[in-house]
């Protein structure tokens, strides 16, 4: 089998901060991570109740309802940088069903 096959449904987690939202602005390439088929590889990865977390320096709305029509559940987090304050970011919590 390989390595690709395997890790079908074999992931509890995948964990994303690349970039400074949903969007490649580190690199181009990396727009297909947030895309429909990127968001589809990634719920394929995970087992039932897996996790898909996005950090993000800011809420997106298009990205929370791609997450939706790719089918997880999803929960929108905003946390302070530091427990005094600082800037917010934007935590997607996508679960598989």
């Amino acid at each position: 089998m390989s390595p690709r096959r395997s890790a079908r449904g074999g992931w509890d987690a995948i964990l994303l901060d690349v970039d400074n939202g949903p969007d490649g602005i580190s690199r181009p390439g990396n727009d297909r991570l947030y895309g429909a088929r990127g968001l589809s590889l990634a719920r394929a990865a995970l087992r039932p109740g897996g996790v898909l977390a996005v950090w993000s320096s800011a809420p997106s709305k298009p990205f929370a309802t791609r997450l939706a029509e790719a089918g997880f559940a999803v929960d929108e987090v905003i946390a302070r940088a530091t427990r005094k304050g600082g800037a917010r970011h934007t935590i997607w919590f996508a679960t598989k069903p």
